[in-house]
């Protein structure tokens, strides 16, 4: 198989899991806020992860902790949002990254797209319209959701140009992961010191937490953080950044099912038909046509 075809298949599978931890943040958010959530979230992590600061290249170190300082930012914000707006609105703006992402490189690095890969986005977009649209005004929680997007899209750029500017000597994908878990760790840190003064409302909320809570907790450490943050690195080495936005699209069709498997909401028929756009999308993003064969040197002779 193609690099690229790998990496577009570990990118679905972090979009997947994306999708799934929906329950878990709603379970979690009536104990913990924001950052303490990412604080033990990431805590969990560097459980797994820290020991593969031995041996880091400088540049593995220099890339992850960047890096990490966008995806706390994005993340930060995204659960903010969360707590200002409805899960529905939060998911379509977060989607927005499938138009942002383009932009952003278009404005900033001169990027220029084909058709092909327009029309995907605009396939995508107007099917996250039909999945998650509302009548109520923009609030707060939208605003700091589209912070979050514009974060989540420089990430995502970064992330390409990191691939790039390290071809010759390729970075790990798990020691970046450990660089970007530390980051995440110290960032929430520091705003937890200066929102609760210290982690001792950290530790006492983890003492109210039920048994499905902490199942929660302990999955959004190890697979929606290790397992995720390290394929999602290793991934974008092998898709470029306007693909990879395209693919993360999907992240409210799979939180949609999610919803409905475990705690059975549905969508209506709109809510289908936006789902099937969105994945639409992203075959016709991938979707090439057959060459044309010609006569010449190496091509077939009509005739013979």
């Amino acid at each position: 198989m193609k690099p690229e075809r790998l990496g577009l298949l570990a990118l679905l599978a972090v979009t997947l899991v994306w999708g799934t931890t929906f329950p878990a943040m709603k379970l979690l958010s009536a104990h913990l806020d924001a950052l303490q959530l990412i604080w033990l979230r990431f805590a969990i992590a560097l459980l797994v992860l820290g020991p593969l600061w031995r041996g880091m290249r400088r540049a593995e170190a220099r890339w992850g902790l960047a890096l990490g300082l966008l995806l706390f930012l994005a993340f930060w914000l995204q659960i903010e949002g969360l707590a200002r707006t409805t899960s529905n609105r939060n998911a379509f703006v977060t989607g927005l990254n499938v138009l942002v992402v383009p932009l952003l490189a278009m404005a900033v690095l001169g990027r220029r797209y084909g058709w092909r890969l327009w029309a995907a986005c605009a396939m995508a977009l107007a099917g996250m319209a039909l999945m998650f649209h509302e009548n109520d005004p923009w609030n707060l929680g939208d605003t700091l959701t589209f912070a979050s997007t514009l974060f989540y899209a420089l990430y995502i750029l970064a992330l390409e140009e990191c691939a790039r500017r390290t071809a010759a000597e390729p970075v790990r994908a798990t020691r970046m992961a450990a660089a970007q878990a530390t980051m995440m760790l110290a960032a929430s840190s520091v705003l937890i010191a200066v929102r609760h003064g210290g982690l001792g409302s950290t530790w006492a909320s983890l003492a109210t937490l039920s048994v499905p809570s902490w199942i929660a907790l302990v999955y959004l450490g190890l697979l929606a953080s290790v397992v995720v943050v390290t394929l999602q690195a290793w991934g974008q080495q092998r898709v470029d950044a306007m693909r990879s936005a395209i693919v993360f699209g999907l992240e409210p069709v799979f939180a949609a099912l999610t919803a409905w498997v475990l705690i059975d909401e549905r969508l209506g028929i709109a809510g289908v038909a936006g789902a099937a756009l969105i994945v639409a999308a992203l075959i016709f993003s991938q979707w090439q046509p057959a060459p044309r064969r010609t006569a010449g040197a190496g091509g077939a002779q009509p005739g013979n």
